[in-house]
């Protein structure tokens, strides 16, 4: 009885609709809920911390990292640098994961410290166009690449069905409009982060010219 299990098993693994299922929900459980997962665990992680300063009267410590998290981004950009050959040196798969910690860490810092401007606009324009970037970001990280991989997996699977590459197109429509989608989010992500970089810039400056 086992074996006839087995065989049945087999059988339903070997058919499209089975393998496309199985493709899809590796894709959500992998790649979108890591997704979801940092860029929840970044916020809920800046109130926690920002909680915790004003609850222990310590809200002074927010200001220095502003410019803790503010050094830690721009030091990440040592691979942009590089995957523009501006700088020969370094690997640019460890410098992009090194680019993607350090900007996370410095995008919470951030976060943390725009709890201390709760009546301030620029502030928290420049902070809505973080966390824009840093989503944009997440999305080439967790998503796009993956979500590439496996539409060419499927693609594959249903030509190697007998399917024609018109019907694989139609049964692949959707999930091609979804990719195209991702890619032009993605787009975003420079645009977007040239904004934070000026609207930060812009912050510094005003809160130099007041401080005196």
């Amino acid at each position: 009885m086992p074996l006839l299990k087995i065989i049945s098993f087999v059988s339903l693994a070997e058919q499209p609709s089975f393998i496309e299922a199985r493709m899809k929900q590796s894709l959500v459980s992998k790649y979108v809920l890591p997704f979801l997962q940092w860029y929840a665990l970044m916020i809920l992680l800046a109130i926690a911390v920002d909680y915790l300063l004003h609850r222990l009267q310590i809200v002074f410590i927010g200001r220095y990292l502003g410019i803790i998290g503010t050094s830690i981004i721009c030091l990440s950009f040592i691979y942009s640098l590089r995957k523009r050959k501006i700088i020969e040196s370094g690997s640019p798969k460890k410098l992009l994961a090194i680019h993607e910690y350090m900007a996370w860490i410095g995008s919470v810092m951030l976060l943390i410290h725009a709890g201390i401007h709760f009546n301030a606009l620029l502030p928290w324009l420049a902070i809505l166009m973080l966390l824009i970037a840093v989503a944009s970001g997440l999305v080439g990280k967790f998503l796009l690449k993956k979500a590439n991989e496996t539409l060419k997996e499927e693609r594959n699977v249903l030509l190697q069905s007998g399917m024609i590459r018109e019907e694989v197109d139609k049964k692949l429509f959707f999930d091609t409009l979804t990719v195209d989608l991702m890619k032009k989010w993605r787009v975003v992500h420079l645009p977007i982060t040239l904004l934070l970089a000026l609207l930060s810039l812009i912050h510094i400056i005003t809160i130099l010219m007041y401080s005196k």
